[in-house]
């Protein structure tokens, strides 16, 4: 029996993680990433102790079209100042932190509800 979620052509969806990288619909990527609903890009950041508003400025330019922003903090959940939630939040998204784990299975969850879901996500090793 297939079990795997039908997900809308051309969709993102976050097959693994790990190993400092991701996975995302059949291409391997090294380091943080951003997955947006039709494209994935690399994304400079290491650890939550490096984000601020600026590092999401590829999701704040799209952000009408995002309802949820996940953000996975790596192999933990950390805390996320609250005037950077509220600067999201003033750009029009509602960030969601949590493990960069959960951060995964959620967004293609919600991906497969047909939500409009992006993640910033941290690589663990």
């Amino acid at each position: 029996m297939d079990i795997t979620p039908a997900i809308p052509a051309g969709r993102q969806i976050v097959e693994s993680y790990g190993g400092g990288g991701f996975r995302v619909s059949g291409t391997r990527h090294a380091g943080s990433i951003l997955v947006l609903p039709e494209r994935t890009l690399a994304w400079p950041i290491a650890a939550a102790a490096e984000l601020n508003r600026d590092a999401f400025d590829p999701i704040i330019a799209v952000a009408a079209e995002i309802e949820i922003l996940l953000l996975g903090c790596g192999e933990h959940m950390a805390f996320i100042a609250p005037e950077l939630r509220q600067s999201l939040r003033t750009a029009g998204l509602v960030l969601e932190p949590m493990d960069t784990g959960a951060a995964c299975r959620t967004y293609n969850v919600l991906m497969a509800e047909g939500r409009r879901v992006a993640a910033a996500l941290i690589a663990v090793a």
